[in-house]
This record gives C-alpha cells, structure tokens and sequence, in this order.
C-alpha cells in the first residue's frame, strides 16, 4: 500500500520517517518530496509497505501524531487522476475566421447578385 505523509517537519529525512513506519511492518521504499532547485523537503512525502494490514495500522496509529512539535497528516495515497496536460498556453480551440479579405471566393459578399 502506498501511504501518504504531510506537514512534516523541513528537518526531518527518510530515515527518519523509516524508522516510525518500520515499528509497523516491513518498508518497502520512503521517498520525500523536495523542491527541485533547492533540494529542500517540501514537507511531505510517501511510503511503500508491502503488507496492507500492517500499512493501515500505520495510518490509524501515526495519523494525527506528532514529529518534533508538528501533527502530522498519514492516510492512505490515492493515485493522482490523469489530466491531459497541457502546454501553458490554455487548450481553447478559437479557431477563427481570419481578417482582411477573409471572404475571398466565398461568393456572399456585397456588390452584383447580392440580392
């Protein structure tokens, strides 16, 4: 099961955050989330155990704990829905009609026949 962790502490690393789930069950993997230009923790993170029964006793001991002063927030992770991504420029399909002699060859402009 992966397991979900915020408002951690910035100190705290993942060996730290290994040992609290390993009194648990068996830790597959740790990973905390850290800003890419800093390498600072962003302050949550997620774990990987194995075992569901022993990953929601984790959840239902953990959630709601303290580490160094902070109540820390542990539920199960839910994967993220796929959205299409885009490119920055929004997805809005405004296609137009063009300008300046836009009608060309369209026959319904002014002028002879037009009535």
């Amino acid at each position: 099961m992966n397991i979900f962790v915020g408002s951690l502490p910035f100190n705290v690393e993942e060996a730290d955050l290994r040992g609290y789930f390993e009194e648990y069950g068996t830790v597959d993997s740790v990973k905390l989330i850290t800003d890419k230009f800093t390498g600072r923790s962003k302050g949550f993170g997620f774990i990987e155990m194995p075992n569901d029964d022993e990953a929601q006793k984790a959840i239902d001991e953990l959630n709601g704990g303290q580490i160094d002063g902070r109540t820390i927030v542990v539920n199960k992770s839910e994967p993220r829905p796929q959205t299409q991504r885009s490119n920055g420029f929004g997805g809005n399909n405004r296609g137009g009609n063009g300008g300046y002699n836009s009608n060309r060859g369209n026959n319904n402009g002014g002028g002879r026949g037009r009535y």
